[in-house]
């Protein structure tokens, strides 16, 4: 009887990573379909952190951890599909989150959970950084995080789209997004978004 009961927790389990990784699927495939605007990068960034962290709170009420703007005044407004760098700064903010909330769980002596996110202008670009103090990424796996399915998250928590997702959508922007890590001190991901699109 026991065994019954652990195979269909499996089996709701993997059908929700499933139905997760299906949904994942059709949003690649309807990425790139929004319509350009011009657009205030500051509010996005300040609405989505804000968005981010409360949704997390309302999920989790053990979530834990401080956040901080850092947003260049007077950037310049510039042309892109809302949704889709909306999608990419949720998707990394979430992640950021997330590998702090894993680093405060192992105790770390004096260790208090911050996610940074800043943005900057830089010649022809928009900079947007989304810095944690999370563990960072094993320099082994650095190289495969953008790859679609791919996922350092256990079973049932990833489906490894996320970052996939955000790369294709900031090079159909004509941007970019690269990371930055050490394994014990945190992870910076910073997109660059052209003026002119």
């Amino acid at each position: 009887m026991e065994d019954i009961k652990q195979n269909l927790e499996k089996i709701q389990q993997h059908g929700k990573r499933a139905d997760s990784i299906v949904k994942g699927m059709l949003q690649h495939s309807r990425s790139g379909t929004g319509e350009m605007e011009i657009t205030d990068i500051n509010e996005l960034v300040n609405e989505f952190l804000k968005l981010s962290y409360h949704g997390l709170r309302a999920k989790d009420k053990s979530f834990n951890a401080d956040f901080q703007l850092d947003l260049e005044p007077g950037l310049p407004k510039i042309a892109v599909m809302p949704q889709e760098i909306s999608r990419v700064l949720l998707n990394l903010i979430n992640n950021a989150f997330y590998a702090v909330t894993e680093k405060a769980k192992k105790d770390v002596k004096e260790y208090h959970p911050l996610v940074t996110v800043s943005t900057r202008k830089k010649g022809k670009n928009i900079e947007i950084a989304v810095k944690d103090n999370g563990n960072g990424i094993p320099a082994h796996l650095k190289d495969k995080i953008f790859q679609p399915f791919f996922t350092t998250k256990p079973t049932g928590q990833g489906t490894g789209l996320g970052l996939s997702l955000s790369y294709d959508i900031l090079k159909a922007h004509g941007g970019n997004i690269t990371v930055s890590s050490q394994e014990g001190l945190g992870t910076v991901f910073t997109i660059e978004l052209p003026q002119d699109s």
